[in-house]
């Protein structure tokens, strides 16, 4: 069996272990060790939106905030995000905050604005295979969030990591965020089998993102909490002052009452 082409089971497995076994975002240490909440809005809509956003998560516990400034859709006439406003309207919460900022970065040539602002950048599923984003990303000093693709296997989300890190950056965090199967129930398949071989097969910290992964507002907190015991090092969670209101994705996003609910849960289930 081989991963991909020229490339074996052994020696990509041998590749990715020298990933960073712990990532540091200020205060914060993300490793295989540690349990990491990373929530927030799809996408930044205002300044006040993401503010009031990042406070309610913090005050539930998570750790990071997440919103889109530069989002990727499926129909070039949906929200396409606010950009540059949207990535100021970030460093404002996280001024109002204290919580570092995750953002999704699409373009090589956004990489040097979005890394001013941002802590982590994210790799979004359709970018999976964007070799030439995956080696620029390589070459800066920042924690990169890489999510799986939804047609991708399990091999070529690692071989997408190694890109990265061959580059020279191995501050890598592997999402699951669900792949694209015959179901057609929910938004996408979440894959949980890819926590634990992932685990086995590399040093990264492995996270989950069951919003996007089922696509179904009220069974988001099930998947989160599958995750959490399948072994996951953390969670994106997608959260929304006023979900049926969002300008993107308000099919899947909690609200702040369903989040605080759900972080109570995750922590009994963690013994925290």
């Amino acid at each position: 069996m081989e991963w991909v082409p020229g490339a074996s089971m052994d020696s990509l497995k041998h590749a990715v272990q020298q990933g960073k076994k712990e990532i540091r975002v200020g205060d914060i240490v993300i490793s295989r060790d540690t349990f990491t909440v990373i929530a927030g809005p799809c996408s930044v809509e205002s300044r006040e939106q993401i503010i009031e956003t990042a406070k309610a998560v913090k005050f539930a516990g998570a750790q990071l905030l997440r919103g889109g400034a530069f989002k990727p859709r499926t129909s070039p006439y949906s929200f396409q995000g606010l950009g540059k406003e949207g990535l100021e309207h970030l460093a404002a919460a996280r001024q109002e905050s204290g919580l570092p900022i995750v953002t999704e970065v699409m373009d090589t040539q956004d990489i040097p604005l979005v890394a001013q602002y941002a802590d982590v950048l994210q790799i979004g599923a359709r970018n999976m295979h964007n070799f030439a984003l995956l080696k620029a990303l390589g070459n800066i000093n920042r924690p990169v969030i890489l999510k799986r693709g939804m047609s991708a296997t399990i091999p070529e989300l690692l071989s997408a990591a190694e890109y990265i890190m061959h580059a020279g950056n191995h501050q890598v965090i592997l999402c699951e965020r669900g792949i694209r199967t015959f179901e057609n129930s929910t938004r996408y398949t979440l894959d949980l089998n890819a926590v634990p071989v992932l685990q086995e097969l590399s040093n990264l910290p492995v996270f989950v993102d069951p919003s996007h992964g089922i696509g179904i507002r009220r069974h988001v907190p099930a998947m989160a909490k599958a995750a959490v015991a399948a072994g996951c090092s953390g969670l994106l969670i997608e959260v929304h002052p006023h979900p049926e209101q969002a300008l993107s994705d308000k099919e899947q996003q909690l609200d702040f009452g369903e989040f605080t609910q759900l972080m109570a849960e995750v922590r009994r289930m963690r013994g925290k």
